[in-house]
């Protein structure tokens, strides 16, 4: 586990860079397309610099900024004692700093945690997840989110998720000047530029880099969360619940979608869609951690 927790932080720098590598490119082709050569490196320092004040607003205030997207509310522990009470537990018993804990008035059944480290974490659950399950099968949900705290893999998958959201902005941002003005020329084809490289960025580079980064992840809180709890019955049967439920939450992006419990929309995927899934299916989730308890019970 202590090789995964370095090799995570080493991705999340790794990432870093591969975006500033992947903006610096693009500042090189759309300064060139203004001005040539001399423009080149200019739109290279430009987007640079763009791309480093976005890797550091991730860093810091990316968890802000995905709570809020939600609609993330910090849960009162008078009226979710349950809920503070087993995440309080779960802490003691990792090791781990107490998280900040968040709720979401939301009837789809859903978990993800969040946070640049252990010390600035947050554990958030919609309110139909508290609804669906019992105390061992939401004890299951958080240990598994407890586990991507620990793992420190939040911190990875915030980074990505707040720059593509960032490169999303951008794009829709350029699209949008589109139809308000009417440009011609070197003008147009600029920026028309622009909102290629941020489209490209936001819905085909950053979603590859979170496939890459999600998958095994997932797997692996589920196994690290059961270690945690001693009891993969619980965490079974609450993705046995959440797999029946085909509905994302109101404010569901594909953004986040990496770093919740469970992404209701790959659920019915063809083959060829499962490809490019964040998630391995919940099927063969259950299935693992199925041959996990058959072996706790030899």
């Amino acid at each position: 586990m202590y090789h995964q927790i370095a090799r995570n932080k080493r991705n999340s720098i790794i990432v870093i860079a591969g975006f500033l590598v992947v903006w610096l490119a693009a500042g090189l082709v759309i300064g060139a397309l203004a001005s040539g050569e001399g423009g080149a490196i200019a739109g290279a320092v430009v987007l640079g610099i763009l791309g480093a004040g976005a890797a550091l607003y991730a860093y810091y205030f990316g968890a802000a900024t995905v709570l809020s997207a939600m609609g993330a509310r910090e849960a009162d522990p008078r009226q979710y004692q349950q809920l503070h009470n087993i995440v309080q537990a779960l802490a003691i018993g990792d090791g781990l700093p107490l998280p900040k804990v968040y709720v979401i008035d939301d009837s789809s059944p859903n978990a993800f945690a969040t946070g640049r480290d252990p010390n600035h974490a947050a554990v958030t659950v919609t309110t139909g997840l508290l609804q669906t399950m019992n105390r061992e099968e939401l004890e299951g949900v958080l240990a598994h989110e407890m586990s991507h705290i620990k793992n420190f893999d939040v911190r990875l998958l915030l980074v990505v998720t707040t720059m593509i959201g960032m490169a999303a902005l951008i794009a829709s941002a350029f699209w949008n000047s589109i139809g308000r003005t009417r440009l011609r020329g070197q003008g147009a084809i600029v920026v028309l530029a622009i909102g290629v490289v941020f489209t490209l960025i936001a819905f085909i580079v950053g979603p590859l880099m979170q496939l890459a980064l999600s998958r095994q992840r997932e797997s692996l809180a589920d196994v690290s969360g059961v270690e945690l709890t001693r009891n993969p019955t619980g965490l079974i049967s609450a993705l046995q619940k959440i797999a029946q439920n085909d509905r994302p939450p109101e404010r569901f992006n594909h953004a986040v979608a990496a770093m919740m419990i469970d992404n209701p929309e790959e659920h019915h995927g063809s083959f060829f869609n499962r490809l490019f899934d964040t998630h391995p299916p919940i099927a063969e989730r259950i299935a693992a951690l199925q041959r996990i308890a058959s072996v706790q019970q030899t």
